[in-house]
């Protein structure tokens, strides 16, 4: 198998890693203009936070932990699934599915215990198509909101639940899309809408549901020139994200050879830049005027200057990193610095205005999760089961390394003075 087939995922590990200062600069920072209303500490409401940016306002973290140290509760989590924990009051919601791909469930448990509130078995699927063994049919992660989660398993089944009693309010299972290798792109909520992606071997579009009723409000096909007839080069991975660019709202939206801005109400496109690559699996991030995307397998992280439309391949990149950039972790920026990990596990420092490179270290092993950043620090989980914090600063300085049971394929999330690990086999509450 080439690497190219196996840079899968978004939840799977989209992961990239968060820009930072130094622990005292954080609050100031957080207050940026691309995020004026941030959630508080409590909830982690989707894929890498509040805002999907994997920022945390938390404090009081532990750098070190262990079985035996800092662990509050430790819960198995059945079955197989990468998606990432969500945390609205006191819930946790996961997704988890059958190694075969034949029954879906989404799981709940008590934030403050870990003790298991509902096991849902959300359907079933007679005939599943086929999925690496890197991936699994439940890497998207969901979303919450009050009394709401919305879940996703690509083709295979989207839908929505009462948090409170557990039954199921809409379900779409007429959504269809080859995923060649498994699903991995994560449901994001705005407004009345939940927005899905489908780049597929057979077919790739991008679709907004009515988030109350699932009803379809829009769909776009990709219309990208892609130069092959090969479905295996269309197929992508990545989560989009909303941001607010001279006041108005984009959707953008990375796919296998391109990126792709929407307008958010209608589907109406607003720029686009073609940057090579497939398996696209990096989420997008926005800072400093400008939106830094990746090219999938190739591997580069590209920043493309905001406020513009139309074809930017040619006018609108303002740098391009020629080497060493993840394809599954989503590099994280943070005021003026962006943190990447690569697949292998070597950690960067970018300047995020420029692109030059401000320092690179090996951390770990392989990585898919994506790092978080909370109280100036990195924290980064690697597919061996190790923990690592690093400073979140232009000087590279490793402060602890940690070791649990299993690895970590899930991104964590934190709440008030916690992080929530996901690895193969159980969930953690991590806290001092």
């Amino acid at each position: 198998m080439t690497r190219a087939f196996v840079s899968i995922s978004v939840s799977l590990c989209m992961a990239a890693i968060v820009v930072g200062a130094e622990g005292e600069l954080f609050d100031e920072l957080i207050r940026v203009e691309e995020h004026p209303k941030r959630d508080d500490s409590e909830n982690w409401p989707r894929f890498r936070g509040p805002n999907g940016d994997g920022l945390s306002r938390a404090r009081n973290l532990p750098d070190k932990w262990s079985e035996s140290e800092n662990i509050r509760w430790k819960t198995p989590i059945h079955d197989k699934g990468w998606s990432s924990p969500v945390i609205w009051g006191e819930q946790i919601w996961v997704t988890t599915a059958t190694a075969d791909g034949k029954e879906y469930f989404a799981i709940a448990l008590e934030r403050s215990s870990g003790k298991i509130i509902h096991d849902l078995k959300l359907f079933t699927v007679d005939k599943p198509a086929h999925c690496d063994p890197y991936n699994s049919y439940a890497s998207p992660t969901p979303a919450v909101e009050q009394d709401r989660l919305y879940f996703h398993f690509g083709s295979y089944g989207s839908g929505c639940l009462d948090t409170n009693t557990g039954k199921t309010l809409w379900l779409r299972r007429d959504l269809p899309c080859n995923h060649h290798r498994g699903p991995g792109s994560s449901p994001v909520v705005w407004k009345n809408l939940v927005f899905l992606t489908f780049d597929g071997f057979d077919r790739q579009y991008v679709t907004a549901l009515d988030k109350t009723t699932g009803r379809t409000v829009w769909k776009k096909d990709r219309t990208i020139q892609y130069g092959t007839d090969n479905g295996d080069y269309k197929k992508a991975y990545s989560t989009p994200s909303v941001f607010t660019i001279n006041g108005k709202p984009q959707l953008v939206s990375p796919a296998a050879m391109a990126t792709i801005a929407y307008q958010p109400e209608d589907g109406e496109e607003i720029w686009r830049v073609y940057h090579g690559g497939m398996n696209e699996a990096v989420q997008p991030s926005f800072g400093n005027d400008l939106i830094y995307v990746s090219s999938g397998h190739t591997p580069s992280i590209l920043a493309v200057k905001a406020g513009q439309t139309g074809d930017l391949t040619k006018t609108g990149v303002t740098w391009r990193t020629p080497k060493g950039a993840p394809t599954r972790s989503t590099p994280v920026l943070y005021g003026e610095l962006l943190f990447m990990v690569s697949d292998l596990g070597v950690a960067s420092c970018l300047d995020a205005k420029t692109g030059k490179q401000i320092w690179q270290e090996r951390v770990g092993r392989a990585t898919c999760s994506s790092p978080i950043l909370a109280d100036g620090k990195l924290y980064l989980f690697d597919e061996e089961g190790r923990g690592y914090v690093v400073a979140a600063s232009r000087e590279y300085k490793l402060l602890a390394t940690n070791t649990l049971d299993a690895g970590c394929m899930a991104t964590p999330a934190i709440a008030l003075d916690a992080i929530y690990v996901r690895t193969k086999k159980h969930l953690y509450c991590i806290g001092k």
